[in-house]
């Protein structure tokens, strides 16, 4: 039987690399472990933890297409925090000029969440915990 941990990372590719960084730098609070950028890919690669936990690898290429991504779309549903209190979450998120949409209510275990895009408009959920 197939033995697995823990989810390792996710990778995210933006479409403008230093407005990325700053959003999950800067906004959300992501620490930098390592940025590297690839000569021969014309790529950065930037390495965010979370609590000391490696979490995202966030990717630049030049020209990356499109992917349409909202949380019902087909494919990777979005990105989830846990936060503490989901209403100084969405205080905080306004005070950088960031709309969250109306606070959902998980119907299986009654906990409060709420989604935001990042610069690429890659949905990002906050579940209250």
């Amino acid at each position: 039987m197939l033995q697995l941990n823990k989810i390792h990372h996710v990778a995210i590719i933006c479409s403008d690399y230093e407005k990325s960084k700053q959003f999950y730098t800067e906004i959300l609070g992501l620490k930098i472990i390592r940025e590297v950028y690839r000569e021969e890919r014309q790529s950065y690669k930037l390495d965010l933890a979370l609590n000391n936990n490696y979490c995202i690898e966030l990717f630049s290429f030049p020209n990356p297409p499109a992917r349409v991504s909202r949380p019902e779309a087909c494919g990777l549903r979005h990105l989830a925090f846990a936060v503490t209190n989901l209403d100084d979450t969405i205080t905080f998120l306004n005070t950088k000029k960031i709309n969250s949409e109306p606070i959902r209510i998980d119907e299986f275990t009654n906990k409060r969440f709420t989604f935001i895009c990042d610069p690429d408009e890659l949905s990002i959920e906050f579940y209250e915990l």
